[in-house]
């Protein structure tokens, strides 16, 4: 009876791989909003959950590298999220096995670091850092495992803004405004041209999966305009020459556990 809604809601599953891992995405979230508990307790928020941050982190290395090593098949989820027509597609294969290894094993390194960091200040509340913290750390994940442009655009956006309030923890201090206010508006910039891009790839079929695009046909005036609009907008994230502007002004004004993250 409730057969054909499972089917439409969840998809097809090959093994448990892939289910592991959003769960292990999951519990980033959460102990974003478990920072909220006691915003404003370092001992709490700092020696505490973000300890269990990089637990989750060396599990999400260890998952990922057993995928890796394993020469599994790629894994394939359709999520019973976002739009009605426009639903959300995860995908985990070896290319992206590889990248949630150097996300688990940095942010390991990170998360334990961050532990002694942080200090009571007159910036933003310990909790609110480790709520975009580990929001950082999920939409990372979420933009490796998207398997749509719908998807990857929601991720990309959440890991902008929990960035930029990362960056902008010490928000009273004018020059650090302004450097974040550069950082959101280069990273908005670039945003626009990767859905520009995903609009090009998409190639008139108006399927905006992944597999679909790889399949559309383009002429080469076509895919010329799409590899360049990707271009801007992924090198302007990356900080690549003449679109680098942003990097010199956030990166200082960062904490340094953000900092570290932002450029692993």
């Amino acid at each position: 009876m409730i057969t054909p809604w499972v089917n439409s809601a969840i998809g097809s599953i090959s093994t448990h791989e892939l289910l592991s891992v959003l769960v292990i995405v999951a519990c980033w979230p959460l102990l974003g909003l478990a920072c909220m508990l006691r915003r404003h307790s370092i001992r709490y928020v700092a020696r505490f959950l973000f300890p269990l941050g990089a637990l989750v982190c060396i599990a999400m290395f260890c998952m990922a590298a057993a995928f890796l090593i394993s020469g599994h098949a790629p894994e394939t989820m359709t999520l019973p999220l976002g739009l009605p027509d426009l639903p959300f597609h995860v995908r985990l294969d070896s290319l992206s096995a590889f990248f949630l290894m150097i996300l688990g094993l940095a942010g390991a390194g990170i998360s334990i670091f961050a532990a002694g960091y942080f200090r009571s200040g007159e910036g933003t509340a310990p909790g609110l850092l480790g709520l975009h913290y580990h929001l950082f750390l999920a939409t990372m994940a979420v933009v490796i495992l998207a398997d749509d442009a719908y998807l990857f655009m929601v991720a990309w956006e959440t890991m902008a803004l929990t960035s930029y309030f990362l960056v902008t923890s010490q928000h009273r201090i004018p020059e650090i405004r302004r450097a974040g206010f550069l950082y959101l508006l280069m990273a908005h910039v670039g945003a626009i041209c990767i859905l520009l891009s995903f609009g090009v790839m998409q190639g008139g079929s108006w399927q905006f999966t992944f597999d679909e695009m790889r399949s559309a046909s383009l002429t080469p005036f076509w895919a010329t305009i799409a590899f360049t609009l990707a271009l801007l907008g992924f090198g302007a994230k990356a900080g690549l020459v003449p679109m680098h502007v942003w990097l010199p002004e956030a990166h200082p004004a960062a904490p340094s556990p953000v900092s570290a993250m932002m450029s692993g």
